[in-house]
């Protein structure tokens, strides 16, 4: 089974920013790190509450927004104040801690480092954190169409329920989604739509990464994903919804992890020329 990943870019803190999320959620763990020849971090595996992340140190700034945020569904109230005493003092308050018509407890919180989370009072639920996908801007209206896309690409896919705004929510377009949720791998996910005069929509700044198998597996991804040729590179795509996507072959890891830095410089070098990912060559480089 494929797996997919949230990936969160940095300049250069990602380590520090991984640690600090670590320190905060529970069920959290440091896991792996990767190296560049110069012994510089590149990306770093970590765990929180349960669910895998990684963060990219990609050398040039770009702005996370909440297009992408995260949901983390908590069983204490005690525990949502904790982790919002830890992540709002230097951040920005999307939505206020408190009650709303469709949660007792909820509040939406954009941290130092520019990640939103939504922290959601309510019964315990597996997975404890959700990632959230925002259509906004010329993408309103979308999130349907989108979700629907995804669960045609990978398997183990399903729709869970969506609900839209309708007229009782007095918003024009009645058609407009106001949730869904969606598995994709297994994995839980959500989607809705805003017409609200967001400054955002989807960047690199968070995108998800698929770890696959085989290059079968690749290739049959990238061509039912891939939109935008020219944001094609290094294993990244940009599909049709604006959402960017890295697929990569699950051995990749192992090829740039290895202890003879000479190894893992060819794989690097090799990978950085190519757009789709290809696991022949890389395996190549990796065995010359």
């Amino acid at each position: 089974m494929k797996k997919i990943i949230p990936v969160i870019w940095f300049e250069k803190d990602g380590e520090k920013a991984a640690e600090y999320y670590a320190s905060i959620f529970p069920d959290s763990k440091i896991k792996d790190r990767v190296y560049g020849p110069e012994g510089n971090l590149i990306t770093m595996d970590f765990v929180l509450g349960g669910m895998d992340f990684c963060v990219l140190n990609g050398g040039v700034e770009i702005e996370k927004n909440p297009s992408i945020s995260f949901t983390v569904n908590l069983s204490s109230k005690e525990e949502i104040d904790r982790i919002w005493k830890e992540l709002s003092p230097e951040g920005k308050i999307l939505m206020p801690l408190e009650s709303y018509e469709f949660s007792e407890y909820y509040g939406w919180v954009q941290d130092e480092y520019g990640v939103s989370w939504q922290l959601m009072y309510g019964e315990k639920k597996e997975p404890m954190i959700v990632p959230a996908l925002l259509f906004t801007k010329e993408r309103y209206k979308q999130a349907e169409n989108a979700i629907r896309k995804y669960t045609e690409v990978f398997e183990e896919s399903r729709i869970q329920n969506l609900y839209y705004y309708g007229e009782e929510q007095l918003i024009e377009d009645e058609d407009a989604l106001m949730y869904g949720g969606f598995q994709l791998e297994n994995q839980q996910f959500s989607a809705l739509d805003s017409g609200l005069d967001h400054p955002f929509t989807f960047n690199e700044g968070i995108s998800l990464m698929v770890l696959a198998d085989t290059q079968e597996e690749i290739d049959d991804i990238w061509y039912q994903l891939s939109a935008v040729p020219e944001a094609e590179q290094c294993g990244w795509l940009k599909d049709e919804f604006g959402v960017f996507w890295q697929i990569v072959p699950k051995i990749l890891d192992e090829y740039l992890r290895d202890e003879d830095t000479d190894r893992a410089k060819r794989v690097m070098n090799t990978m950085l020329k190519m757009k789709k990912l290809e696991i022949k060559p890389l395996e190549e480089a990796y065995n010359k």
